[in-house]
């Protein structure tokens, strides 16, 4: 077993981490952070437990310490949830003691020398971490993984990316509330209404899936050469983001040929076998009216992309549309990281 802690643990994105690690075969939490005024307690009281299951029994009396390297003994593992504010200082304390953290937060993820990750579309990108160690002089590492709706898009984009040739995706997102965090959009403003903006959120998805699609060559990274048009609405749905994906080809395709793509593709973390790798990574619904978040976001144990409704575009010529589910706070955050930390476990 590896020793994990979590950073961050008492927020939503850090309960989700200790939901999905209760019970994981490889990793063991032994260690949880938050900040001052939580420190020095058990866990089950330093935190206002938001999630329908209960607190695992691993994670209940274990002494929440400060967010510190020096606190936290014994671990290989940490898993940030923390904000990139807070990130940006505090995931390189780690990784120069030592750990390797798998980051869910925005403040690393685009420094030339650490991988951005989505274990099924750019694992390769993980040879970045031996020019980090060198660059940084740490004995750890960072890993990141993208925003939750741009890892929704990229898992559905990889394989058509491979097959056929990509000119153009335009997306518009219908973003569940949790993505905010537990206090981050009021019910008065959600309630019998939409919010047509999300700070930062158009140009992750914009610049980050260019980066995931790129190419690693000699320790840099060549972006995907398309255009990625982004625009991201907040929705009064609890958890599961779903995206309107409008994609322009070079050439004509048959609509046959994109669903067997998305159905028979399978990343590295399928071929290992992975604990949280979702067989299948892509499911493809033939439903009129599906994926929808409340029926689709828990598929494969929320760490599967649900595709439904691909057709042609009637207005343009080799153009594709289709409607995407993806669980924000399992796939889009922390069983991201957790399935990040998984490959790095068992490669390198």
């Amino acid at each position: 077993m590896v020793n994990v802690g979590v950073l961050g643990a008492t927020g939503m994105v850090g309960q989700r981490f200790i939901e999905l690690l209760g019970d994981h075969p490889d990793f063991e939490i032994t260690a949880l952070t938050a900040s001052k005024r939580s420190a020095g307690k058990r866990y089950e009281d330093a935190v206002t437990w938001y999630l329908d299951s209960p607190i695992p029994e691993v994670a209940r009396d274990i002494k929440v310490v400060d967010t510190d390297p020096a606190e936290v003994k014994d671990v290989e593992i940490v898993f940030s949830a923390l904000p990139a504010d807070i990130a940006l200082n505090v995931e390189p304390k780690f990784a120069e003691a030592g750990m390797t953290v798998a980051s869910n937060a925005a403040a690393m993820r685009m420094e030339p020398d650490v991988p951005l990750v989505i274990p099924e579309v750019n694992p390769e990108h993980l040879e970045l971490l031996e020019i980090q160690q060198k660059n940084r002089g740490w004995e750890g590492s960072i890993v990141t993984n993208p925003n939750c709706s741009t890892i929704a898009l990229t898992m559905t984009l990889k394989p058509l990316y491979d097959e056929f040739d990509i000119e153009r995706v335009y997306v518009s997102t219908m973003q569940a509330v949790s993505g905010a965090g537990y206090d981050g959009v009021p019910s008065m403003a959600i309630v019998d209404n939409l919010v047509p903006f999300i700070g930062g959120e158009e140009e992750k998805m914009e610049t980050e899936t260019l980066e995931l699609l790129g190419d690693l060559e000699d320790g840099v990274l060549t972006p995907a050469n398309f255009g990625v048009s982004a625009s991201c609405h907040r929705v009064a749905v609890v958890d599961g983001h779903t995206e309107a994906v409008f994609i322009e080809f070079a050439d004509d395709f048959e609509v046959d040929d994109v669903e067997k793509s998305l159905r028979e593709f399978q990343g590295m973390p399928q071929k290992l076998d992975l604990y949280s790798a979702p067989q299948p990574p892509i499911i493809v619904r033939e439903e009129d009216n599906r994926p929808q978040p409340r029926m689709d976001r828990n598929a494969e144990k929320g760490m599967a992309v649900t595709v439904g409704r691909i057709r042609k575009d009637a207005a343009f010529d080799k153009s594709l549309r289709y409607v995407l589910v993806g669980h924000n706070t399992i796939r889009g955050a922390a069983g991201a990281s957790i399935l990040n930390a998984e490959l790095i476990n068992e490669i390198m």
